[in-house]
């Protein structure tokens, strides 16, 4: 028994070491089964959620991609549009530059322009001061240009306008003779000319005067006789008073007939009291000529001859003119006046201003 128990003891925990053995195998493959099927859980949960992941990944790629695409295109667009930008500020900066250097060359074209036209007006005045002999052409072309340039306001044109008051001053300074006035006086000498006694043809100046005061006396004494006689009543004393009124008055007219055929006069030219009435005639027709030649000389601007014609007319009213009538004496002196002023004044030259403007158009 004890043999048999000694020998059934290690079987017996055998057996248990196997049925223990095998318990902890079957929990071991329990355990590695649950673990299996947990991993496998744990795996299939992890690809659901790759496979979900993934499937977002994608989405958001083409989400992505789709973006990068609009994104690629709004900067092509972006891209278009600015360099359609750039293109037009460049156009846009380009006509500005064309429209400043248009705007300074329509500034200086206009400035060149009205100093040309200044320019041109003064020539043009200067000519015609020349021609005519007057100061007040140039000094209206001058007045004029001042205004225009005034109404500009460019400064780069004062020295243009200082130039122009100067010359302004020295033409006004300057000593002129009037033509008009001159040609005035000249036709009024030439209306006169007809009117003009001569010598051959003059009257004794003094002698009517005196015997018109005579005969008036001598009526004043016999009215006097007369009315002192008037109260005596006597017709005889009044018929002689009458009678010797009558010859005395017959008397003094046959005298004054006698004395007016003689006549004393100093003749410093004896031909000129000898003309005949056809030479009269002709003597007023060179003085009107004489002073026509100076009045076409004047207007000319011929001086000297102008001067040459005066004395010429002057030395004919001198020979054959009297020289004691009122209205020779008046033609003498507007003679002389037109012989004083008629002499050579120069109108000036506006040399400044033409050289300022000449300076204003080159740029300086």
């Amino acid at each position: 028994m004890g043999v048999d128990d000694a020998r059934a003891a290690p079987s017996r925990w055998a057996r248990q070491a196997a049925w223990i053995g095998a318990s902890l195998l079957a929990l071991i493959s329990v355990a590695a089964f649950v673990y299996a099927w947990r991993a496998d859980q744990r795996v299939h949960r992890i690809e659901q959620e790759l496979v979900r992941r993934q499937q977002e990944s994608g989405g958001e790629a083409a989400e992505a991609r789709l973006l990068a695409k609009q994104a690629q295109d709004s900067a092509r667009e972006t891209a278009a549009k600015a360099a359609l930008l750039e293109a037009r500020v460049a156009e846009v900066a380009l006509q500005r530059t064309q429209l400043e250097e248009l705007m300074q060359s329509l500034s200086r074209s206009r400035d060149e322009n009205l100093l040309n036209d200044v320019e041109a007006a003064i020539r043009v005045a200067v000519q015609q001061s020349a021609i005519t002999g007057s100061a007040e052409p140039l000094v209206a072309a001058l007045k004029q240009s001042d205004e225009r340039l005034a109404r500009m306001g460019q400064p780069r044109l004062d020295g243009v306008r200082r130039a122009i008051a100067r010359d302004l001053d020295r033409v006004k300074a300057g000593s002129v003779a009037d033509v008009a006035t001159l040609a005035i006086r000249l036709d009024e000498a030439i209306r006169m000319a007809d009117e003009l006694p001569l010598l051959s043809n003059a009257q004794a100046r003094g002698e009517p005067g005196r015997t018109a005061a005579a005969a008036a006396s001598r009526a004043a004494a016999a009215a006097s006789g007369a009315s002192a006689a008037a109260p005596a009543g006597s017709a005889v004393a009044r018929w002689s008073e009458q009678a010797r009124h009558a010859l005395g008055q017959g008397w003094d007219r046959m005298w004054d007939e006698v004395r007016s055929l003689v006549r004393v006069t100093r003749i410093d030219h004896p031909d000129a009291v000898l003309l005949a009435p056809d030479q009269a005639f002709f003597v007023r027709e060179n003085l009107k000529l004489r002073l026509l030649n100076a009045r076409l000389a004047l207007l000319s601007r011929q001086f000297d001859t102008v001067q040459q014609d005066l004395q010429a007319a002057l030395g004919m009213l001198d020979r054959y003119f009297d020289r004691n009538a009122r209205r020779t004496q008046i033609a003498q002196e507007l003679i002389r006046q037109v012989a004083a002023q008629a002499k050579q004044g120069g109108v000036a030259r506006p040399d400044d201003t033409l050289a300022a403007v000449a300076a204003a158009v080159a740029g300086r």
